[in-house]
């Protein structure tokens, strides 16, 4: 990949969108501005942003700028390591592989369920009275 060469891709978790754009460089992590330890708070999350480039031992050759939109800091994150991994897929075709077998490229379709009419939420029922 070229030093001047940025790959964008879009990753995705319930609500939240991350936008991504992956660039040769030292493994800076840049969310909303933000570095992503600032960002999130958690260790968890910050596991779960850096969890692909971990996986194809390129934590040190990207740096990575990010904008999310929606949802929590937990989807959030879910959602940026969907749009990394998908944009080293575009950086290098060979890593594929490696990836779809982790299930990072898979987008994680379960969302929250929609309140239907006549009931409660999105699956309880009114109390039943016989008599």
């Amino acid at each position: 990949m070229a030093a001047d060469t940025r790959t964008y891709s879009t990753g995705k978790r319930k609500t939240a969108i991350a936008r991504v754009w992956l660039k040769p460089g030292t493994g800076a992590m840049t969310v909303n501005g933000l570095d992503a330890n600032t960002y999130f708070e958690r260790q968890t999350s910050q596991m779960i942003a850096r969890q692909s480039l971990e996986l194809v031992e390129a934590l040190e050759q990207f740096d990575v700028w990010a904008t999310v939109i929606g949802g929590g800091k937990s989807a959030q994150a879910e959602a940026m390591r969907h749009g990394i991994s998908r944009a080293l897929c575009l950086a290098d075709p060979e890593r594929r592989t490696v990836l779809k077998r982790a299930g990072f490229l898979t987008r994680d379709a379960r969302k929250k369920e929609r309140k239907k009419y006549g009931q409660p939420g999105a699956r309880k029922r009114f109390q039943y009275s016989k008599r």
